[in-house]
């Protein structure tokens, strides 16, 4: 179980660092980098067994209260050229933070049930 939680931990840590780099060109990439680089820490530290159960649950909650603020008023997909692309951009970040939130959930209840 150790090994798998270590994987897992650097494989989405890996990701976030893919994710934050992928903001360099958007207006405000320093909030992105703020954003996916706590996700990153968050998932070191359960690859190495430093994070707590009570941090990651409340790392979860911040990411769904995240999702909830951007989630756009009309979701209209991914894709740019099939609706507005404020709609478009919110969808891309809300469904972002709420993958970062399954992901500490997921790592919560590892940590709840481990042993």
């Amino acid at each position: 179980m150790r090994k798998l939680q270590r994987i897992i931990g650097v494989l989405f840590a890996l990701l976030c660092i893919w994710a934050a780099y992928l903001q360099y060109n958007d207006p405000d990439a320093f909030t992105w980098y703020l954003i996916y680089g706590l996700a990153a820490i968050g998932s070191l530290f359960f690859a190495y067994g430093r994070l707590k159960f009570s941090v990651s649950l409340i790392f979860c909650l911040i990411y769904l209260v995240a999702t909830a603020f951007l989630w756009p008023e009309k979701f209209e997909g991914f894709t740019i050229g099939e609706g507005d692309i404020v709609n478009i951009e919110k969808g891309r970040e809300a469904c972002g933070m709420l993958i970062v939130a399954i992901v500490f959930l997921v790592y919560s209840l590892m940590l709840r049930y481990e042993k």
